[in-house]
């Protein structure tokens, strides 16, 4: 009897959190509809626009086809039937891309059944981040209305996470959004130092334990996946026997054969030293993921032209006695060494919410020496470099998608604001919970008046 109850508890359990899971969905499903494809020719006219590869054309057009950039300057033949937008006075600039985040994978942190950025084990590197995407997220719209048009999406958890995806923030399925996939393989280096502190239980000796585990797993697995991979290679020929395929190490073949990169992500000095010389001495192709203590490896970096995700400029010194505005100059750091980098936020999952404030990141590492215009190429067209999608986006040229933002300024200083935005020559809508919110408490002390003492409502 017992045993009949628990499975009716555990049904009911599990019906209930399907519930549930369906009810949070629906509460978070954002109500911007998606836009449509562009079916005529549009020209943006008489605006500033901000190439970012080239020189900055005044009182120029843009003019885009099917969602291709096919006119650019100062004189422009328009087709007929062009829709003509007087953009006069205003700014067009290249859309913005994050380069390390958890947009669409996570909605609300504390709700599980919206968390879906990680999987549970330590390797598995079939794991694919785009089709996890939620295109209905509340988050898209909050960050496109600031000017944030594709993003790096990453999973995460254990120390090979699977593989990220580059997405669009508009599109009715996660088909519509994705753009690149997989862009690289994510590998979390664990911890080289030593914990300590009144929290941390377990002792010395136990932490080097379980660190020489984790770095004999990641070490074990690629050697795995290369016998893996020279096994299927050798099928067909006299002699060879037939082998199973395994989808965790068929998983890792394009990156064995330098086809993708892994995305190393190390943070501290020692893991940083220790995932590089990993990676090189497996002769890998490597995107570094990774913030401050990058500075240290700088010639290490530029020697074996490695390109820096760079994250986390709003934040403060890992260490004490450093100064308080070494986060913050780093950027500069790795532009004077010649290092490829883009700027990104920390791309943990709470960050997810705030990645409206990517320029803000590029703006801070400008007021601390690094050079304005790097700083813009830094969140357009340096991560489109890095992500292997240059050829397409983070710049306005002729022949690229029109993936573009129209701005009453530099979307580097906090009060400008995006007017207008393009995605693939679809115009998008700019509304989000943040402006409907807005809308609302607007209209509601509008309604209120102050009388003789005595707030009414109208």
């Amino acid at each position: 009897m017992r045993q009949i109850v628990n499975l009716k508890s555990g049904t009911l359990y599990l019906i209930s959190a399907f519930i549930l899971s369906l009810f949070a969905l629906t509460v978070i499903a954002s109500d911007q509809v998606p836009g449509k494809p562009q079916d005529h020719p549009i020209a943006l006219v008489g605006c500033k626009i901000h190439t970012v590869s080239g020189a900055t054309i005044e009182n120029g057009t843009v003019l885009f086809i099917d969602g291709k950039i096919t006119g650019l300057g100062t004189q422009v033949d328009l087709p007929e039937g062009t829709e003509r937008i007087n953009a006069k006075g205003k700014h067009v600039y290249p859309g913005l891309i994050t380069a390390n985040t958890r947009l669409g994978l996570v909605e609300i942190n504390a709700v599980r059944a919206t968390r879906d950025f990680a999987e549970l084990g330590d390797v598995k590197p079939n794991i694919r981040a785009e089709v996890s995407i939620n295109p209905d997220s509340e988050l898209l719209p909050v960050a496109r209305a600031n000017g944030i048009t594709m993003a790096h999406t990453i999973p995460s958890g254990g120390l090979i996470a699977g593989t990220s995806a580059l997405i669009t923030l508009d599109g009715w399925t996660w088909e519509d959004l994705t753009y690149k996939a997989p862009v690289g393989l994510y590998i979390d280096w664990p911890f080289m130092g030593i914990r300590k502190g009144r929290f941390v239980i377990k002792s010395e000796k136990e932490q080097l334990k379980e660190r020489d585990e984790r770095l004999a797993k990641i070490r074990d697995t690629f050697a795995q996946a290369r016998a893996y991979m020279k096994a299927k290679e050798a099928e067909g020929q006299k002699g060879t026997p037939y082998h199973g395929s395994d989808l965790r190490l068929d998983a890792m073949i394009p990156v064995l054969k330098k086809e993708m990169p892994i995305l190393l992500h190390a943070r501290g000095i020692k893991q940083i030293q220790a995932a590089l010389d990993w990676a090189i001495d497996e002769d890998l192709k490597i995107i570094l993921l990774s913030g401050q203590d990058v500075r240290f490896v700088t010639s290490l970096l530029k020697e074996n032209n490695i390109p820096v995700i760079y994250e986390g400029t709003l934040t403060t010194p890992s260490r004490r006695w450093e100064p308080y505005d070494t986060p913050f100059r780093t950027p500069l750091n790795l532009f004077e060494a010649g290092v490829t980098f883009c700027i990104s936020g920390s791309g943990r999952t709470f960050e997810a919410a705030h990645e409206r404030n990517l320029p803000y990141q590029a703006a801070m590492a400008a007021a601390y020496g690094l050079p304005k215009e790097e700083a813009l190429k830094a969140v357009t067209l340096y991560p489109a470099q890095i992500l292997g999608v240059g050829d397409r986006v983070g710049s306005i040229e002729i022949g690229k998608d029109a993936t573009l933002i129209v701005t009453n300024g530099d979307p580097l200083e906090i009060m400008t604001n995006v007017e207008m935005e393009f995605i693939q020559g679809r115009k998008i809508d700019l509304s989000s919970r943040h402006t409907e919110l807005y809308e609302k408490y607007k209209t509601k002390y509008e309604r209120i008046e102050l009388t003789n003492g005595k707030v009414t409502s109208k």
